[in-house]
This record gives structure tokens, C-alpha cells and sequence, in this order.
């Protein structure tokens, strides 16, 4: 018996990335947010002043400059960075674990037209947007203690989106390869801590070992720190910052190649 050959199927077209898509999954995060907006607030606002305090007055009593600013301007800078860090690598790494592991979240946003790429460049992107706020919370604590940037300072919250895109892309990456929350420690204490630490956010590079300096170059909160002075205390040269801001751009692209691949990887394969 004979009959018409059916015709070759074609395999899907893949679907294209859609700026809708990312504005929904930007929708759903504002709307989460409003409900635990305070506790976040509260958070954001009590960790900078603990560091004025501790660093500014405790240490600040023994150390007057540093790298030619004065040591509360110095902690400054680094109490912004390392807000930016962790409001945006922490809610990366630990929302996206349970969203995939615990809660099967992103299991029903798939369901819907939304890819990986989407979700990911959606909550990275909230996630930095958010962290805007923190380094203006910071900026204004700093205020309150006596430091007085230049203009500069108007750009700490556009520096605070770009790199904070990049730590939260980090974040996910990190916990699309977790299998359990026992991983959460493996991260924190052996990546992000080192991070914040060896980042020139307390002390100079140069004042550590220097295998460690060294390492600390490749480090992109580092680029964070030293971009932020520049602009708020005018520590470089418009030069530099653009090469610091370049380090930090790679880093964002990278993080959230990582992250597309990962989360893709946890939730397809």
C-alpha cells in the first residue's frame, strides 16, 4: 500500500529574545518586592552605618589617610561596593536556588513564552536596579558621617546597575550548580567573602601579600571600588575609569553567559 510521503518536519524555529518577556519577569520581582520591601529597606540602611561606625570611628581613630584620602572617605567607597555586592549576588544565588530547587518556579515560567535567557537577564536586571537604591542609601549614611564627595557622586548609582547586573548573574550562575543548601556555604565563604575582602574595600591591595595583590586585580569588585573613587574623589584619570568600567562590563557579559548556560542546563537537560 502506497500513500503521499509525509514531508520532512522542520525542527522549531528558536524563539527570538523578547524585551516583553524580561518586562514581565521585571513586573513579577516589583510586585514581590512590595510586600518585603521593609525588611530589605532595614537591611540596607543598618549595615552601612555599622561600618561608619566600627571602620570609621574605630579604626579611623588609629588611621587618618589612606592612598591620599582620608580613611572615612577610603571605607566610603568600599561600604557602597560591597553593598552593591552583596544585594545583588545574595538574592542571585539564594532566590535562584530555591526558585529552581524548592519551589519549581522558573519549571512554570518556562510553561509560559519566556526562555532562560529571559528570566535571567530579568531578575539580573531587577536585582541591579534594586541595588540602586542601596548605594544611595549608603551614599547618604556616608553623608551623614562627614564625607563630602565631589559631583561624581551623581554617578554611583549608574556604576551601582552596572555592576550589580554582574554580581547578581554571578549569583545564579553559582546557584544553578548547587543540588542543596548546603552549598550556600561553599560560596559565601569561599567565593564572596574573598571577594569583598581582597578587593581594596578596608585597606589597599598594595599592603597585602603580593600573590594576593595580584589576585585581587582580577577580582571585578576591585574594578567596582577603584571606579567609585574615581568619580566620587577623583583618584584617577578619566582613563582609568574607563578601564576599570571596561574590566566591569566583560565581567557583566560573562556572569550572565554563565548563568544562561547554567540555569539552562539545571532546567532542560
Amino acid at each position: 500500500m502506497t500513500g503521499t510521503p509525509l514531508a520532512p518536519t522542520r525542527p522549531p524555529v528558536p524563539r527570538r529574545f523578547e524585551p516583553r518577556a524580561v518586562g514581565a519577569i521585571l513586573h513579577r520581582e516589583w510586585r514581590v518586592f512590595r510586600r518585603v520591601w521593609f525588611s530589605t529597606a532595614f537591611g540596607s540602611l543598618a549595615e552601612p552605618v555599622l561600618y561608619f561606625v566600627a571602620f570609621g570611628y574605630g579604626f579611623g581613630a588609629l588611621v587618618a589617610e589612606v592612598a591620599g584620602l582620608d580613611y572615612l572617605d577610603f571605607i566610603a567607597t568600599g561600604a557602597i561596593a560591597i553593598g552593591i555586592l552583596f544585594s545583588s549576588a545574595f538574592p542571585g544565588l539564594i532566590n535562584g536556588y530555591f526558585r529552581r530547587k524548592e519551589q519549581h518556579l522558573y519549571d512554570g515560567i518556562l510553561a509560559a513564552p519566556v526562555s532562560v535567557a529571559e528570566i535571567v537577564t530579568g531578575e539580573a536586571l531587577w536585582n541591579a536596579c534594586r541595588v540602586t537604591v542601596v548605594a544611595i542609601l549608603t551614599t547618604l549614611v556616608a553623608f551623614a558621617f562627614g564625607v563630602r564627595p565631589g559631583p561624581g557622586v551623581l554617578l554611583v548609582p549608574a556604576v551601582s546597575v552596572v555592576a550589580g547586573f554582574g554580581f547578581a548573574a554571578a549569583g545564579a550562575a553559582f546557584g544553578a550548580l548547587l543540588r542543596s543548601t548546603h552549598g550556600f556555604d561553599f560560596v559565601i565563604v569561599g567565593v564572596i567573602v574573598p571577594m569583598y575582602v581582597i578587593a581594596g574595600t578596608f585597606f589597599p591591595l598594595d599592603t597585602l601579600p603580593s600573590f594576593m595583590a595580584t589576585i585581587g586585580q582580577f577580582n571585578p569588585l576591585t574594578h567596582v571600588v577603584e571606579l567609585l573613587r574615581i568619580l566620587t574623589f577623583g583618584t584617577g584619570t578619566v582613563v582609568d575609569a574607563l578601564g576599570h568600567l571596561t574590566v566591569v562590563l566583560a565581567f557583566d557579559l560573562l556572569a550572565w553567559f554563565a548563568a544562561v548556560r547554567l540555569l539552562r542546563r539545571a532546567l532542560v537537560s
